[in-house]
């Protein structure tokens, strides 16, 4: 079962081998080509953010993906609240009312995964082309990356540190290399952390309507703001160098791509709207209306009711204007009596 199972993972994984070393050696050619020296931890250093950098440019049609799908999220959550009152007490009903909504208006509510959840096959590949190569040099290589390459990989250090070397790689705190390993290895941790905080942080307090904050789409963000920094706070002590560059420069770009989008294209109903709104009236711009504005905002007041005016008495009783009414003829009809009588 287990031999199955792992037949199965480096069938998936072996193009990524290929791919996420295709690219690294394309880059690290170009800066050897500019004059780096190819065994130099700045040039496989520099290798490894052209790799990400190649990586998120290529995400960036998912990235547009996400930013719609969760806008829509943002629009979709009045209906989705009133359905949460409506069947409160069913919950097997509500699952089902929202999941109709959803496939009716082409939202999904896990789309702002999918960027992360794409990258881990890749961060997966490249934390193994780099942790075989320094852990095995020649013997390790994988993908496009021949004996020599890993050989360089393995050996090739910057500010103190080996590409290849982890929080736990030695031992005794006695040497300086150490030192240097751990401060260096210590810094892109927290680096990776914060900035992961951050950017979901600025999401969430940015680009996310009053409506918005609650719900399961809420619950989704919270875990992503508060669990993924651990996670990877955990699991970073193992991580290469490497891969701290590859996973704290495409947090970085996260954050600036989000920063970009925030400010240019926020989504309405939320506080970095109502910042453009403010900005486009003070440059004299057209200032767009905020569709979501009478859900987020408080509904308008009845306007007050109309009080009558202070009147004299003589005013109050005075008859109103109109034609006279006419008074019935009583000489025409005492005048025919009378003939009665007479006759």
């Amino acid at each position: 079962m287990f031999d199955f199972l792992g037949e199965i993972g480096g069938a998936i994984m072996t193009p990524l081998y290929y791919a996420v070393s295709g690219v690294l050696l394309v880059w690290h050619r170009i800066f050897e080509f500019l004059g780096l020296s190819a065994d130099s931890g700045w040039t496989w250093a520099l290798s490894i953010i052209g790799l990400t950098l190649t990586i998120r440019t290529l995400l960036i049609p998912l990235f547009v993906k996400q930013i719609k799908s969760s806008r829509n999220m943002q629009l979709l959550q009045p209906q989705i609240k009133a359905l949460q009152q409506k069947y409160k007490h069913d919950r097997e009903r509500l699952t089902q009312e929202q999941m109709k909504l959803w496939k009716e208006t082409g939202t999904n509510p896990f789309a702002s995964c999918l960027p992360l959840i794409l990258q881990m096959p890749i961060f997966f590949a490249l934390f193994r082309v780099i942790d075989q190569a320094a852990k095995n040099g020649a013997e390790g290589a994988r993908g496009f990356l021949s004996g020599s390459d890993a050989d360089s990989l393995q050996s090739a250090a910057f500010a103190g540190a080996r590409i290849a070397d982890t929080l736990m790689s030695f031992g005794p705190f006695e040497l300086a290399e150490s030192w240097n390993v751990r401060l260096l290895a210590s810094f892109f941790v927290i680096a990776m952390c914060v900035t992961q905080f951050t950017t979901q942080r600025q999401l969430m307090s940015k680009n996310m309507p009053a409506d918005a904050m609650t719900g399961q789409y809420a619950q989704q963000q919270k875990l992503l703001l508060y669990v993924l920094p651990v996670v990877f706070a955990v699991g970073g002590v193992a991580f290469p160098l490497g891969v701290l560059i590859y996973w704290t420069t495409s947090n970085l770009w996260t954050m600036g791509q989000q920063f970009y989008v925030i400010r240019n294209n926020p989504a309405p109903g939320t506080p970095a709207f109502k910042a453009k709104q403010d900005r486009d009236a003070k440059h004299g711009k057209t200032v767009a209306e905020d569709p979501l504005k009478p859900v987020v905002e408080e509904a308008p007041r009845p306007a007050p009711r109309q009080q009558p005016k202070n009147q004299a008495r003589s005013q109050r009783k005075k008859k109103p204007v109109g034609p006279p009414k006419k008074k019935p003829d009583i000489t025409s009809k005492t005048h025919d009596t009378d003939k009665d009588g007479l006759k």
